[in-house]
């Protein structure tokens, strides 16, 4: 599909935007860094020859900003594929019980007290448990019919979120860290937990980037994308296997992060259009820039957790969802 004049001077202004939040989430701090050393130590970095003094930009603040636009984009994807798999612009990654799983993984490594390294791995393990457990309870022989999988989804998630709060009630000097893991968090964010959340992410990102064209025709309904030989219970079952992979690796290892997969791909939707072929794509790059600011935004305010943020900005649009749109 090509771009017109006005799509790509919007592609191109979003773009930039990003890379400009991008070297504000670095410099902008408890210490101010010129933009300028900023990009300095990125190139040093890159070629290998950084300096001790580089390492508050390098090791601490660039993984943090990195790790947003990781996460941001990778749920923003996620939540464009729910919605056009489901046919509904209320759809976000969080649809089939991810979130409470890797919740109920969290909570318990750290009330285990297992080290930093195995809570994100059980957090991720638990979290597409859920998933299949709601798989199961949502077919319908060899259906997966839409309807009874948000229903399935509904059911194990409140579960699974009464299992953690039992946990953190069993814990409770524990449970301001569990809270913050609920909250999301990418303070520790570090180059080893991108380095393990990047396979998953590009894996399943990029199974539903590929599969635009087929998201699109499914848009017709299922009878007519079957007859225009779409496979389509296997496409719906491809799409929920590829987007839980990516959304179980993206919050095990930053926390339950609200409201980005819901608002970045509707928002999308309405400005740049319906087609998955490109809805996708301009997602991740908004859903980065979106993260990038709102950790900004909560670490130089009391808000503090990034996922209050993204609460506070998707509560009021999620209300005008349910006003404008139909479901």
């Amino acid at each position: 599909m090509g771009l017109n004049s006005g799509r790509l001077a919007l592609l191109v202004t979003l773009v930039l935007l990003v890379l400009l939040a991008a070297v504000l989430g670095v410099a902008v701090g408890s210490v101010a860094i010129p933009p300028a050393e900023v990009l300095d130590t990125v190139l040093r970095g890159l070629s290998g020859h950084l300096r001790e003094e580089d390492t508050i930009i390098w090791d601490i603040r660039l993984p943090r900003v990195v790790m947003a636009l990781l996460v941001g984009a990778c749920l923003s994807v996620c939540g464009g594929a729910f919605q056009g798999v489901f046919r509904n612009p209320l759809a976000d990654p969080y649809l089939l019980g991810v979130a409470s799983g890797a919740a109920v993984g969290a909570t318990a490594g750290l009330l285990l007290d297992l080290p930093r390294g195995l809570v994100p791995l059980l957090s991720m393990l638990t979290a597409l448990g859920a998933v299949l457990v709601t798989l199961g309870l949502g077919r319908a022989g060899r259906r997966y019919p839409p309807t009874r999988l948000i229903l399935a989804g509904v059911v194990v998630g409140s579960f699974l979120s009464a299992v953690t709060t039992f946990l953190i009630m069993r814990g409770e000097d524990r449970a301001r860290e569990v809270l913050a893991y609920t909250l999301g968090d990418l303070s520790f964010a570090s180059w080893a937990d991108i380095a393990q959340v990047l396979p998953y992410a590009a894996v399943g990102c990029g199974v539903l980037l590929a599969l635009g064209r087929a998201l699109d025709l499914l848009q017709l309904g299922d009878l007519t994308a079957s007859s225009l030989g779409l496979p389509v219970e296997r496409l719906r079952l491809l799409v929920i296997v590829a987007a839980s992979l990516a959304t179980a690796a993206a919050v095990s290892y930053t926390g339950v992060i609200g409201f980005v997969g819901l608002i970045v791909p509707h928002t999308v939707r309405l400005i740049w259009g319906p087609s998955h072929r490109t809805l996708l794509p301009i997602s991740a790059l908004a859903g980065g820039l979106l993260l990038v600011l709102a950790d900004l935004l909560a670490r130089t305010t009391p808000l503090y957790q990034v996922g209050i943020v993204t609460t506070l900005l998707g509560g009021p649009f999620f209300l005008y969802l349910l006003r404008r749109v139909k479901v």
